[in-house]
């Protein structure tokens, strides 16, 4: 026996998954509650980020969040660590909060705000006086023909509509605008999602301490993305010319400085700057910032000596300070020597001995006898610390800020529509706004005031 399938029902499986995303997925990313929710996750971790030191060393958490006392109780190093807080923004459940943050807003614009939009658009004429009954603002006119309500409705700045059959219905509105200002929102939070996706998996951010008078390629990455490249790094590098500092009067640091060249493959220069807190170098999008500075080498001369730089190290002085030291052999056989110590660009140096008792202070330029030998301190060579930091994305946020911010502006406008219909004497007049209702209500009252007093006449 066979059997005839041909009139069964066929299961479409491919519309499966479109009906589940319609009827499960798509109501529950459009909630405004869920929006809401991730908003302030958001939030709450860039906050985190802003106040937790970001790509620090383990020893730097280590010694900053200790496990006893932990910080309010639970924030320790071991934290920070496993969540990823040492580097919020480049996480990946940062970014999938970002992506579904993005989604939410992208489905809630084309369910919610574009059908809007395409109601505000569509519009129907009231060819009855009952139809002006529903309409939170109406009135009725004696004696008042709608073509004198034209003129003023123009100068309110309405756009008129009119049959061409009928010139006894009216329709007129303005605003419109206001109904695309929150998808112009939208849109600008949107580019400012992707632009910090984009940047946190493209980018790159580097730090060096070189020395005055050094030319280096960026090479100490401490951070990138899982699609970062360096190819914008190809082709040239970057020429410390100068490093100096400015001093108050009382010794303290004023502003410090470098003086940039850019250089390609040959030496000459391509681009210059001369750069400070606040004030970076930008090239190719790669940008330059000042943000730290040491005392890389002392600059020395042994009696009718060539002079020689001599290397100078950061020195562990317990949270006392910061002192950079070198040892300056006074004998061929480097079995006696004096140890060099500054604390500073300004040209002082202390001297010691093999015991370490302090010989001397000199400033650079000046010579003392030394161990029988003449050392004379030429200068104190420093290096400027900088933070190299490439971001692809920044483009798309800041278009995204400048689309936030006009969408913000666009929705203030309010959406006002207005109604007119002439039954024989009577004018039958009726509107209603999305927003600004008293000032609506005043503008209709004005209107009503100026075709009552054409009537008059």
């Amino acid at each position: 026996m066979t059997v005839d399938n041909s009139t069964s029902p066929k299961v479409n499986f491919f519309s499966l998954p479109v009906r589940f995303l319609k009827r499960e997925v798509l109501p529950i990313l459009t909630n405004l509650r869920l929006a809401i929710i991730l908003l302030l996750i958001i939030a709450l971790f860039s906050v985190s980020g802003t106040v937790i030191e970001q790509g620090q060393s383990p020893a730097f958490y280590q010694a900053n969040y200790p496990e006893h006392p932990a910080l309010f109780g639970f924030l320790t190093w071991k934290v920070i660590q496993v969540v990823g807080l040492d580097h919020v923004y480049r996480t990946w459940w940062f970014l999938a909060l970002l992506v579904l943050f993005g989604t939410s807003l992208t489905a809630c614009t084309f369910t919610r705000q574009l059908p809007a939009l395409k109601a505000a658009q569509k519009w129907q004429y009231y060819d009855k006086p009952s139809k002006f009954k529903k309409l939170a603002l109406s009135a009725e006119l004696d004696h008042i023909s709608l073509n004198s309500i034209t003129p003023i409705l123009t100068k309110n700045r309405y756009k008129i509509f009119q049959e061409l059959e009928n010139n006894d219905i009216l329709y007129a509105r303005k605003g419109i605008v206001g109904r695309i200002g929150p998808i112009i929102v939208h849109i600008g939070i949107v580019m400012i999602l992707l632009g910090g996706i984009w940047g946190a998996m493209t980018g790159f951010m580097a730090q060096e301490m070189i020395a005055s008078g050094d030319t280096f390629q960026v090479q100490n990455i401490i951070e990138s993305g899982a699609w970062t490249s360096q190819d914008v790094l190809k082709n040239w590098a970057v020429k410390v010319n100068r490093f100096w500092i400015d001093y108050t009067p009382k010794g303290g640091i004023d502003q410090f400085y470098s003086d940039l060249s850019v250089v390609d493959n040959d030496g000459k220069e391509i681009d210059h700057e001369q750069i400070y807190v606040n004030k970076p170098l930008r090239y190719h999008g790669v940008v330059f910032y000042q943000t730290d500075w040491g005392i890389s080498g002392v600059k020395v001369k042994l009696n009718n000596s060539p002079i020689f730089q001599l290397p100078m190290a950061l020195l562990d002085t317990k949270g006392q300070g910061r002192i950079w030291g070198t040892w300056v052999p006074t004998k061929p056989d480097l079995s006696a020597g004096v140890s060099l110590l500054a604390k500073d660009l300004q040209g002082m140096v202390l001297i010691y001995d093999a015991k370490g008792k302090l010989i001397n202070t000199v400033r650079s330029g000046m010579s003392i006898p030394v161990n029988g030998i003449n050392l004379k301190v030429v200068d104190i060579v420093g290096s400027t610390g900088l933070q190299i930091k490439y971001d692809p994305g920044i483009p798309i946020v800041y278009t995204g800020f400048a689309l936030l911010m006009l969408g913000v502006v666009m929705s203030y406008f309010s959406h006002s529509q207005i109604w007119v219909l002439q039954v024989g004497e009577k004018l039958y007049f009726g509107g209603k706004t999305n927003r600004a209702q008293v000032t609506f209500e005043r503008e209709v009252l004005g209107i009503l005031d100026q075709l009552t007093q054409q009537g008059q006449k």
